[in-house]
């Protein structure tokens, strides 16, 4: 196992610890389910630049691939792969869908239809896996926020929200657990195995 969706939250709503206390609870959910070793394990997370830190793309922090979910199906074989970088990957998509983004336990999360929807997941990323460029708060404060700001988000199950994009559909009505639930997730983010 390479890659895996969280299946709790760090439970304080977008506030996680930013991205190394995001990584910690991907490299903490991986040990628990006896892939620790697996490689060294990064939330697909973006920031935005602040403070006079420069801008954190999600896809220059997951590695170069292939993952593989917990039932040893292959997700994607690389990271132009993974989003659809040249005209030929985007037509042939990567294999990133409700059936295959299961969580560390090998579980399927809740999607359209189900109850309750889990689909959101935390990326602040978007399409191409980069962090936003036009000064709004997409990170929730580049994931210390449970309050104000916003977080962008994908839907695992490809499903709604006005496009299939499993990284980047559309914004969190807040940062709070309450308002990350009421928009259609839990707080949950994507986890990569960078080897």
């Amino acid at each position: 196992m390479t890659f895996f969706i969280t299946s709790v939250g760090a439970g304080n709503g977008a506030n996680l610890g930013g991205l190394t206390g995001a990584d910690r609870h991907c490299q903490q959910l991986a040990a628990a389910a006896g892939a620790g070793n697996n490689g060294t394990w990064h939330a697909y997370l973006s920031t935005s630049g602040s403070g006079g830190q420069p801008a954190v793309n999600a896809r220059d922090r997951i590695g170069s691939g292939p993952w593989y979910n917990a039932k040893n199906a292959r997700i994607a074989q690389n990271v132009a792969d993974l989003h659809g970088d040249t005209l030929e990957q985007a037509r042939r998509g990567n294999n990133l869908t409700k059936v295959t983004a299961l969580t560390e336990k090998g579980e399927t999360i809740n999607g359209v239809g189900d109850s309750p929807n889990r689909h959101d997941m935390l990326t602040g990323s978007q399409l191409d896996g980069t962090a936003f460029t036009d000064g709004a708060d997409h990170t929730c404060g580049n994931w210390t926020s449970n309050g104000t700001g916003t977080a962008h988000l994908g839907h695992h199950d490809r499903t709604g929200g006005g496009n299939t994009s499993w990284n980047s559909t559309h914004p969190s009505r807040g940062c709070s657990q309450e308002n990350l639930v009421s928009t259609g997730g839990a707080g949950l983010f994507y986890c990569f195995a960078v080897r």
